[in-house]
């Protein structure tokens, strides 16, 4: 049997997740074939033990309490409740102590269930770990975890109602497009008709979905594909969520070698942002909230509640569009670098001179400037 070997954290969760304790359930990914991703290449699947996760909790759980002891004592006698709780944890599990300081200072609210589908794991189980963590933190509103398409829609519907039942809030789905030729040129492992049913079976539980939608995947040969088969699943599923994820490219994934193949030609930033318009213009009947929390995405505005915010939306898209390639280049160092962060920007003066230097001091031209994207957009993967 595996020896426990003190409290782990994976490497990845949502933006939404922030503030969220992060326990994690199982190692790395049990698909990780997927091209355009390179996160877990090289690393092998494993599902931890579930008394292995008992311990993390515990251990949180005594970091927790003697932060509220202290908070009781308004700070009289905290060295000996430190000294108490360093004795407590033991060595070594100083990811323990981080973890758990930093989820009270944020309210304990949420809870996010690592790594890359912990759904994988047997119902019974996953319903024993959603109840103890209930049973420890009361203060807990919401649990959440990523999940494939594949996975879930394999279970019945009586397990994910349990799962419900027992505290599971909120599915992460990375459908990324439910355009069959592109999920199968990327090796998603799904297809679109696993997507829709996976996403109706989340949907029959009460439980929140997210999916995800990455635009630019098709590249230029299926980018109308991409759009326009990702929205028809989308309408068939209304999700809580749509997540836009802007796709970055790095020179170790399986998805630049097919670009140097000649299989895909390479989008940009106006492209996706194409994309984006096509499939928004194309979401009907659903009432799903879109976000764009993520820093590769080009125009943070691209966010609302359907069908009320729709055409705010389209504005915010068009705008861009409307653009010509001078000023789109602008703006679009100015997001990447970090120095604009939203389409007002555009106009503020000091802004724009900041930008205008980063472009004259890196030869920066409408003719290069997509290169120079493409490289500077790698450092946030």
């Amino acid at each position: 049997m595996e020896i426990y070997n003190g409290f782990e954290i994976g490497t990845i969760r949502p933006p939404s997740e922030a503030e969220s304790l992060l326990l994690r359930i199982t190692r790395n990914c049990p698909w990780n074939q997927c091209k355009f991703c390179t996160l877990y290449k090289g690393e092998k699947f494993s599902i931890r033990a579930k008394e292995h996760i008992f311990k993390d909790i515990d251990l949180i759980k005594v970091c927790i309490d003697i932060f509220k002891q202290i908070e009781d004592a308004r700070n009289k006698g905290r060295q000996p409740l430190l000294d108490i709780l360093k004795e407590s944890l033991g060595s070594g599990n100083n990811w323990a102590y981080h973890s758990a300081i930093s989820w009270y200072r944020s309210g304990m609210k949420s809870v996010f269930l690592q790594d890359a589908n912990s759904m994988i794991i047997k119902p019974d189980d996953m319903v024993e770990i959603l109840n103890y963590i209930r049973k420890n933190f009361k203060e807990v509103e919401r649990i959440t975890s990523y999940a494939r398409s594949h996975t879930i829609a394999r279970m019945s519907d009586e397990d994910l109602k349990r799962i419900a039942d027992a505290g599971l809030n909120r599915i992460h789905i990375g459908m990324e497009t439910a355009a069959d030729e592109v999920l199968k040129l990327v090796k998603k492992g799904v297809d679109k008709g696993t997507h829709i049913l996976a996403g109706q079976k989340v949907k029959r539980t009460n439980i929140e979905l997210s999916e995800y939608f990455m635009p630019g995947l098709g590249g230029s040969e299926y980018s109308k594909e991409n759009a326009l088969e990702t929205a028809d699943a989308l309408n068939q599923i209304n999700p809580d969520f749509i997540r836009i994820r802007t796709l970055a490219v790095t020179n170790q994934s399986l998805l630049f070698d097919d670009y140097k193949k000649g299989i895909f030609t390479r989008t940009n930033d106006t492209k996706m942002v194409e994309e984006i318009l096509l499939l928004i213009e194309n979401l009907n009947g659903i009432s799903s909230t879109i976000k764009s929390d993520h820093i590769l995405n080009l125009i943070p505005e691209v966010e609302g509640v359907l069908p009320r915010d729709k055409e705010k939306m389209i504005s915010a898209l068009k705008w861009y569009l409307e653009l010509n390639a001078e000023e789109q280049m602008i703006f679009r160092v100015g997001r990447r670098t970090g120095i604009m962060n939203s389409r007002y920007d555009l106009s503020e003066p000091n802004r724009r001179k900041r930008v205008r230097t980063i472009i004259k001091e890196n030869n920066i031209t409408v003719n290069n400037v997509d290169e120079i994207i493409d490289e500077t957009m790698k450092r946030f993967i």
